[in-house]
């Protein structure tokens, strides 16, 4: 049985749980995964061998035992250490934001006085920011989680599959659009103002599925009470529990995705669809549910719906619609490209 370690010390615990997830099933290989506390407080754990860690032990633990391949779930800090672990062993690098993992020294200089400049400094100071291309460029493998976004030195990493559950049926139209309530990298401002003009004869809820704060908040409150009876929302100024997610994702008849069509990453400009993954895709083949994107996002997939003008009408017909999730994103078959992938990454 081959041995991997997954490394997630600095952000992205949803992956590091969608990973755990499927590999749960494994039978080729066993995992070892190194979280920092903020990490591990937010993963759930059922049996799997998982330490504490931080980027001043990682190095010191990974000499106690011997892997095969080293997955690195995130690289948006601690350049330094992550720069010296990929050129002494076999690493495979997640790659969240492309343009950011190719940017040059004197890009990042620029980006340092722009944003969160006590942070950035941070970053250049103690954790080698100017080591970060060098940390992607050494990796043995570069990997993304959007089949789309694979090409050249880009390989696919297929972690997500469709929850086989019973769908319940709703007295209305329930349409969840999941993920943090703010402008930064949703248009909210855009559904707001749909929501609001909308006129329905039956009843429709709509479920902001993420924590709301701020200005985002304010408008969720001023548009609650201004709704008919029969329209509703459903908002939460809180972090959602993963119980609650899990309940009101399996509850959607539709997700709707208002992502915007650029965001940025350090200064960097990134674009949805072609140099960085949205995580609603993930969503819709987790919970089997069609989604309706922005027209102008770029997918081929058949249950990533172009959003159109009349958007009540849409969402109420796609109710109704049914895509066979298990046939591609069944977990067995899923596992199965996973596996694939893993052994080709030893194998290199």
């Amino acid at each position: 049985m081959k041995k991997i370690a997954y490394i997630e010390i600095d952000t992205h615990a949803e992956i590091a749980q969608a990973f755990m997830d499927i590999m749960k099933d494994s039978s080729e290989f066993s995992v070892d995964y190194y979280f920092s506390k903020k990490i591990k407080d937010l993963v759930e754990e059922d049996g799997e061998s998982v330490f504490l860690s931080d980027s001043s032990m990682i190095m010191e633990q990974l000499k106690l035992k011997k892997y095969d391949l080293i997955i690195l779930g995130t690289v948006h800090r601690y350049f330094n250490t992550f720069h010296a672990l990929v050129q002494k062993y076999n690493v495979s690098v997640i790659v969240h934001n492309m343009n950011f993992s190719v940017a040059s020294k004197s890009a990042l200089m620029k980006s340092v006085f722009r944003g969160d400049v006590i942070y950035r400094l941070k970053l250049w100071w103690k954790e080698g920011l100017f080591y970060a291309s060098k940390a992607y460029r050494n990796a043995k493998n570069l990997l993304v989680l959007d089949e789309a976004l694979s090409s050249g030195i880009y390989k696919f990493l297929p972690l997500f599959y469709s929850k086989d559950f019973e769908k319940q049926e709703n007295h209305s139209l329930t349409v969840v659009i999941p993920g943090g309530v703010s402008q930064k990298r949703r248009d909210y401002h855009h559904v707001f103002k749909t929501i609001q003009n909308l006129k329905a004869e039956e009843k429709c809820e709509f479920i902001f599925l993420g924590k709301a704060k701020d200005n985002e908040l304010k408008q969720l409150e001023k548009l609650s009470q201004k709704l008919p009876e029969n329209i509703s929302v459903q908002y939460f100024s809180d972090r959602v529990s993963h119980h609650d997610f899990e309940n009101l994702m399996q509850s959607a008849d539709v997700l709707w995705c208002p992502i915007q069509q650029k965001t940025e990453f350090f200064s960097r400009e990134e674009i949805y669809g072609l140099t960085k993954m949205t995580g609603n895709l993930g969503d819709a083949i987790k919970y089997g549910k069609t989604a309706v994107f922005p027209e102008n996002y770029p997918s081929k997939l058949e249950f990533i719906v172009p959003e159109k003008e009349n958007i009540l009408e849409q969402l109420k017909a796609l109710k109704d619609a049914r895509f066979d999730f298990q046939k591609n994103y069944s977990k067995k078959l899923v596992l199965q490209k996973l596996e694939d992938v893993l052994s080709g990454l030893i194998s290199i």
